[in-house]
């Protein structure tokens, strides 16, 4: 998987490839991955956003580093170690920079070299020289930079990148489509309610599934309440490898507002969701148990970005250091923003579901002081923004 979506990201960073978007998908990843990100190093963002790259060189897999960039007129070399649903391991990354930093640093070839590493679950990267970014943000920035109308694509790139954006957007829990698939699955639960309970307790279950059922206490319902610990929680839905919900302490503040706009068809329609997800290693036989927790795409930007820095103020004055947002996560046109961190349990086993129900309660029970921070800003957040609905 890694060598395909590397493979694809590649094309759509080469200027001189058939797609016609020229520098523009390339300058505007570079910028955003390099944002924020130790500014002594040198290109910076705000240099990458006005410089032309139109002459860089997109090499796969050249010494086993998944993408290079050469920039020969710049004299920039940025090198992508792309890790779509594997880890990293050893030391991979500082190996990849001695090498670029070897064969085209010494010898004046080139000046600068800066690391990236692009994660589907914002995994920290072991090297501080390496900058990191995840598909999430890459789905933001096809959005706006690929398919805003602001360039003029052939009908044939478009749909493949639109397929691609899709592709992604699912991988990383974007999916509109996907939403409303599940919008369309819990009406007609509702409709077929006796029939579909009789299909499942008879039908084939997951173990991720039957982990969760351990863990609420019998079915899995929407808007059920169950405990963990002194927690409360609230369903809102769940599938064959993700289970989501709210604390009951962040479901309480938020049921008595009107609509929350550009939220109403984003999981249970609210700023703010938690998850649970079955991730699977490499060899398919262990994996880890996630805990997410987001904010979500609300239309009235300055309430997002209120609701961020509250979050990120009681997590530094409680010294909550596993609550941290990426890089520009409240900038205005930004949608999603995750900011649970070391926020995984290891499975020996992903089809031995006491494993994975002892991981699911040890993440839950773990990141109680978390959420009840979290809990404590909502009212004030609420109070304060006037009328939340608009």
């Amino acid at each position: 998987m890694e060598i395909r979506h590397s493979a694809i990201l590649g094309w759509l960073l080469s200027p001189q490839e058939t797609h016609g978007l020229g520098d523009i998908f390339l300058k505007a990843f570079l910028a955003q991955a390099l944002r924020g990100h130790d500014s002594t190093m040198l290109p910076s963002a705000l240099e990458l956003s006005q410089a032309d790259l139109m002459d860089a060189e997109i090499r796969r897999e050249w010494k086993n580093i998944d993408i290079l960039i050469l920039s020969p007129r710049n004299k920039w070399v940025f090198l992508i170690e792309n890790k779509y649903n594997s880890k990293q391991h050893g030391d991979q990354l500082k190996r990849y920079m001695d090498i670029v930093s070897t064969s085209l640093i010494d010898n004046k070839k080139y000046c600068n070299v800066r690391g990236i590493f692009l994660t589907l679950w914002e995994e920290e990267a072991k090297d501080a020289r390496y900058s990191p970014i995840d598909y999430a943000t890459i789905c933001e920035l096809i959005d706006q930079c690929v398919l805003s109308g602001k360039v003029s694509l052939s009908a044939e790139v478009e749909q493949f990148i639109r397929h691609y954006l899709e592709v992604i957007k699912e991988a990383s829990g974007m999916s509109m489509q996907q939403v409303e698939m599940e919008k369309l699955a819990r009406q007609l639960y509702r409709d077929h309610r006796k029939v579909l309970d009789f299909i499942v307790e008879y039908g084939k279950s997951t173990d991720f599934l039957l982990a969760c059922e351990a863990v609420v206490g019998d079915s899995i319902v929407t808007g059920k309440k169950f405990d963990v610990d002194t927690y409360q929680f609230v369903i809102n839905n769940v599938d064959s490898n993700r289970f989501s919900f709210l604390p009951k302490s962040w479901s309480e503040v938020f049921e008595d507002s009107a609509t929350w706009w550009g939220c109403e068809n984003w999981w249970a329609g609210v700023p703010l969701i938690m998850w649970l997800q079955l991730t699977r290693d490499t060899d398919g036989g262990s994996g880890q148990v996630r805990l997410y927790a987001e904010v979500g795409p609300l239309s009235n930007h300055d309430l997002r970005h209120k609701l961020i820095e509250e979050i990120k103020n009681i997590a530094k004055n409680k010294n909550l250091k596993r609550i941290r947002f990426q890089r520009g996560a409240s900038d205005e046109g930004k949608k999603y923003s995750k900011f649970l961190k070391n926020n995984f349990s290891t499975v020996d086993d992903v089809q031995d579901h006491d494993q994975i129900a002892n991981a699911v309660n040890k993440l839950l029970k773990s990141f109680q002081p978390e959420i009840g921070a979290v809990a404590s800003i909502l009212p004030n957040y609420i109070n304060c923004s006037g009328n939340v609905a608009q």
